[in-house]
């Protein structure tokens, strides 16, 4: 194919930039050169330092027009088309430079249908972030092809549960729940969910050659990543205006990170006590009395403190009160006030435990309960602060609780009302923060108060229930004290969130939706920009799988050890679950491995303040640390904490070994202190209590005689 015209774009470094990578201008990595090659067919190439990184070369885009249809349960969506026609856009008509961009204009074969791809010119400065958008007619969506070759890899997408590399795959990207159990052979309504149904979908990867790019809309996204028999990856962008892609020129995968956190901004750091020991404590954990309420809270503090166990973070979700689930598991009732049966004392309480060295954490979610007894629906109905459905009534939809419906938060009003119940929770309780739950279930027929499209509007609901809580927390705690720990998420979420946790797993070794998808999708938010994140020991979901038992919540725990936040759950069959408490070993063993996890934390700081900066997670794909190192890039069931400890926890049951990837180095055995030589795959005793941790260049001592 004759290249019909290519253009240079040198990328120029600022001396605040040079100052970021060293503190030596001299020894800074010179600029990356970026070139722009664009062919007689249309399609464009990005040649980086000499090497081409990403390309639409392979396929014309693509237009469709369809009727669709939309099947909602359980905050599951399935969506399917007919009388779908596709019309390639293959005939180039132009090419031409406006401005600052580059515009290729385009038609079907018969002249019927136009449009135009524009590439931008980056500006000088740290980065090289460049813009392809693509705009045609009235198509009910637009595809663009990205290049598949041997190498291709693509890793990211958000929270996907069941590896990091995508390559092969075809999914869709778009907010909804998880999915309890996740079997692939069960269709995936009403509650099943699939392979990729995820709380936190995100239409961006990075491609482990250090480029990737983000689909930078608010649309649905499906992406076919090299399953098209044409070998290229499509990105589809369902009933958008238009198509834009922001393309990452790297030329490493943390600097990608860094670009994209530049992009879609980056969660504020948590405070240091964040990183203490989080302990899930609905009313008391060991004395499973209902009606326990602020009892059950002191006394489960207290055995933490005679077990010298070193918690500092109690995060009660029954606050509110004690419902029990659809599946017959405990629940909590959706609302922001104190149950005063329960907690007739809450703010001295939480005042107590500050006395006691514990930071008091507690939940809230946007569902507005239409059939209990509670102030909120009448209230948020006469003032026309909720969402409505097309006949312009308040919007009812089954929901977890009942029948509920949601804040409008393109309504100011709305918005205000909402922070006042959490400001209250802050300034009147005492509290330092909640996990901000949900947030998946806006319908796609909803009514907005600023008329916004309900599917573009329902993929941005959780950023809008996050906003609120940050909008509080920097108002009531401008100096940062506070933790918000959210689930749901789409891209720019990260400008409001903190912390995400990966949702609701099974309590049990399942490969779709247990402990195994823990790591994946921890590595796979890390690498979509979000750097601090924590998972339920040892999961929740109880409708699919039996409750926990000791050698899971064993397994889950030492996991958590080495995570950036330990937390605990009781799940939702708190009563039968295993935890800390249940029996001497459990405990021993539990108090020892929270004891790592505090040595970590000057560590643990370390790292957060740089993900603080540049994006670049605290629980890294090894990718990050061993670019040069294919293997590397295929692993999704290890990772490194920081750029030293290398860890491959135990997920399969009954397990006392397992198989361990080394990569290139000096690795010392963190439990023995054996020196092993990396580059190749070893087989670890990993017995409970000895999970397979390395460190990388010096031994650990400090880690192994803690007891």
């Amino acid at each position: 194919m004759l290249i019909s015209r290519t253009f240079v774009l040198l990328v120029a470094f600022t001396a605040l930039a040079f100052s970021a990578c060293s503190d030596d201008d001299d020894h800074a990595a010179p600029p990356p050169r970026v070139e722009v090659e664009v062919d007689d067919d249309g399609a464009v190439t990005f040649v980086v330092d000499g090497r081409e990184t990403l390309s639409t070369r392979g396929a014309p885009p693509v237009a469709r027009s369809f009727d669709e249809n939309v099947r909602f349960a359980v905050g599951q969506w399935e969506f399917s088309r007919d009388n779908e026609i596709e019309t390639d856009l293959s005939t180039v008509t132009d090419i031409r430079e406006v401005d600052d961009t580059t515009v290729i204009d385009f038609a079907s074969e018969d002249g019927a249908l136009e449009a135009t791809l524009t590439v931008s010119h980056p500006a000088p400065g740290r980065y090289s972030t460049m813009r392809l958008e693509l705009t045609a007619g009235d198509a009910a969506s637009l595809s663009l092809p990205v290049r598949c070759d041997a190498d291709s890899g693509f890793h990211g997408f958000g929270g996907q549960y069941h590896k990091t590399d995508q390559r092969g795959e075809a999914f869709r990207l778009f907010v909804s729940e998880q999915g309890l159990g996740r079997d692939p052979n069960l269709p995936i309504l009403p509650v099943n969910g699939g392979t990729y149904t995820t709380y936190f979908p995100m239409p961006y990867f990075v491609d482990p050659r250090g480029f990737g790019a983000l689909v930078d809309t608010a649309a649905r996204v499906e992406v076919d990543l090299c399953n098209d028999t044409r070998n290229v990856a499509w990105f589809e962008e369902i009933d958008g205006e238009d198509l834009v892609m922001v393309v990452f020129h790297g030329p490493t995968v943390p600097d990608v990170i860094e670009q994209l956190g530049d992009v879609v901004g980056r969660p504020i750091e948590p405070p240091e006590w964040a990183y203490d020991l989080w302990i899930g404590a609905q009313a008391g954990v060991a004395e499973p009395m209902p009606g326990a309420g602020s009892a059950g809270i002191r006394a489960e503090a207290a055995r933490l403190r005679a077990a010298d166990i070193p918690a500092g973070v109690l995060w009660v979700q029954d606050w509110s009160g004690i419902r029990i689930n659809f599946d017959g598991g405990s629940g909590v009732q959706y609302r922001w006030e104190a149950d005063t049966e329960l907690y007739p004392d809450l703010a001295e309480l939480i005042a107590e435990l500050r006395d006691d060295g514990f930071r008091f954490l507690s939940y809230a979610n946007p569902f507005i309960d239409r059939d209990r007894d509670f102030r909120f629906y009448p209230e948020m109905s006469a003032g026309g602060l909720l969402i409505r459905n097309q006949a312009g009534e308040d919007y009812d939809f089954i929901a977890p609780n009942g029948f509920s419906s949601l804040p409008d938060f393109t309504n100011p009003d709305a918005v205000d009302y909402v922070k006042g119940f959490l400001r209250k929770m802050v300034v009147e309780y005492g509290m330092d923060g909640w996990m901000a739950d949900f947030g998946e279930w806006a319908p796609t027929d909803a009514v907005y108060a600023d008329g916004s499209d309900p599917f573009e509007r329902h993929n941005l609901y959780p950023i809008d229930w996050n906003a609120v809580s940050r909008e509080v927390m920097d108002e009531v705690r401008p100096d940062g004290d506070w933790v918000v720990f959210a689930r749901a998420g789409w891209t720019g979420i990260h400008r409001y969130s903190m912390i995400h946790w990966i949702g609701d797993q099974e309590t049990d070794w399942s490969t779709t939706d247990g402990l195994p998808t823990v790591v994946p999708a921890m590595l796979n938010l890390g690498l979509s920009g979000i750097p601090y994140v924590t998972h339920d020991i040892a999961g929740f979901s109880a409708s699919v799988a039996e409750p926990s038992t000791k050698e899971l919540f064993q397994r889950w725990t030492e996991l958590g050890a080495f995570t950036p936040i330990m937390r605990t759950h009781e799940g939702a069959d708190k009563f039968n679950n295993w935890s800390w408490e249940k029996d001497a070993e459990t405990t021993a063993h539990f108090r020892r491995f929270a004891r790592i996890h505090q040595a970590l934390k000057p560590e643990l700081l370390e790292w957060s303040a740089i993900a603080a900066t540049t994006s670049l997670p605290i629980l890294r794909h090894l990718m990050l640390e061993f670019p040069d190192d294919a293997t590397s890039r295929t692993i999704s069931d290890q990772f490194m904490l920081g750029d030293e400890l290398l860890v491959a926890p135990v997920v399969s049951e009954g397990a006392t070994s397992r198989d361990v990837y080394l990569p290139p180095g000096d690795w010392y055995h963190v439990w023995t202190g054996e020196r092993v030589a990396g580059g190749r795959s070893i087989a670890v005793d990993a017995p409970i209590g000895s999970p397979p941790v390395f460190s990388l260049g010096r031994d650990r001592p400090d880690l192994r005689q803690i007891d």
